[in-house]
């Protein structure tokens, strides 16, 4: 089967800690100078392309004398601050060989969770694609904490093929992709070559630690294929080392894992509440509303609630989850934390009398709830 990267027109690339950076020395300005040339080449084939690119914080390591990861935060907030700024020029030096422009994009979850600021880093990256320059995106590591982080650049990858609705994801590492188990344990394991995103067997082979440089290992990349899946992208999982491997996938030729989307692209306002990661709060859910979320379409009343944790008000983006915990949907609230609680249990018939008014008399409506 061919790549199906051959048939994509706008694609992010992510590439990892330990493919522009040598073993933590600094950024490997020859590496990198390698993926200017291939992603030129895709653009050549009139593919877009954004590349989400790791390797800030190891540069700043670099640069400050670190010669170990720090762990106190301010001080990976410090060297993200000075590496980013070796990664730019680097970039931006090694594309402009190939006369192609490059514009930095800094993100955190918080551009992402609000509307506004969704919309506008969509409109500012479909812009700078339309003008024919190659977005270099990272974590914005300098001001991140933990409750705004994406965690991973596989992640971020993921977010941005959303954002964009890209075709395709490519997450380069230093392994030839996913295995039926670790190779490095057991002789006997086997490349898996295709699979479907968002399998869950394919999560229950993923596992392990990724390299001392970056915080993604393989589940992580496997996590990110099923969000990426959400809007319709698919993924491929390769070898980063692999000789020209992106102008060889863009030419059919299939490399590492692949993992194909089942679905179309979600619409803008539900593709905008998948990506959250961290919401304003949950209701749990009894057996009977899971079953008319998940399974019939329906929306969410106020009967099927059984708990509210948190504290959210109206239009705020919660998260729907079972009994047990696991997340089913999410969507927007047409009630605050404290009026959900007034009414949960209630059928909607006695909203009115219990609070005076009626914001609707769903929860939350169809048309404002994404499954998860």
């Amino acid at each position: 089967m061919n790549s199906v990267i051959q048939k994509a027109t706008r694609i992010i690339i992510k590439v990892g800690s330990s493919l522009v950076t040598n073993d933590g020395r600094g950024l490997d300005h020859a590496a990198i100078a390698r993926w200017a040339s291939q992603i030129a080449g895709l653009r050549a084939l009139g593919k877009e392309v954004v590349l989400v690119s790791s390797g800030a914080i190891a540069e700043g390591m670099l640069r400050l004398g670190f010669e170990q990861r720090p762990t106190d935060i301010h001080e990976l907030q410090a060297c993200a601050a000075v590496g980013q700024m070796g990664l730019a020029q680097i970039y931006e030096t090694s594309f402009r060989a190939h006369q192609l422009g490059t514009a930095q994009v800094l993100l955190t979850h918080a551009d992402l969770a609000d509307r506004e600021r969704y919309l506008n880093a969509r409109s500012t990256l479909t812009t700078l694609l339309r003008l024919g320059v190659v977005p270099i995106i990272n974590e914005n590591d300098t001001v991140v904490t933990d409750e705004i982080k994406f965690g991973d650049n596989d992640t971020l990858g993921a977010l941005v093929a959303n954002l964009i609705e890209a075709d395709a994801l490519i997450i380069l590492t230093d392994q030839q992709g996913l295995y039926s188990a670790d190779p490095r344990k057991d002789p006997s394991a086997t490349l898996i070559q295709q699979g479907r995103a968002g399998d869950l067997a394919l999560e229950a082979m993923a596992g392990g630690a990724g390299s001392s440089l970056g915080r993604g290992g393989m589940l992580t990349k496997i996590l990110a294929a099923k969000r990426a899946a959400k809007s319709g992208a698919h993924t491929v999982i390769a070898y980063g080392r692999e000789n020209n491997v992106l102008e060889r996938l863009a030419g059919g030729e299939s490399i590492g894992t692949e993992l194909a989307a089942q679905t179309g692209h979600l619409t803008a306002r539900k593709q905008w509440m998948a990506d959250h990661l961290h919401t304003a709060g949950q209701v749990v859910l009894d057996a009977g509303a899971v079953q008319k979320l998940s399974k019939e379409g329906k929306s969410l009343l106020p009967i099927g609630v059984v708990d509210v944790k948190g504290e959210f008000g109206r239009g705020a983006v919660i998260t729907c989850v079972s009994a047990d915990g696991v997340p089913v949907a999410r969507g927007l609230s047409n009630y605050t934390s404290a009026e959900t609680r007034r009414i949960m249990r209630k059928p909607s018939s006695e909203i009115e009398a219990i609070l005076g008014f009626v914001e609707g008399q769903e929860l939350i409506h169809r048309d404002n709830l994404v499954l998860v």
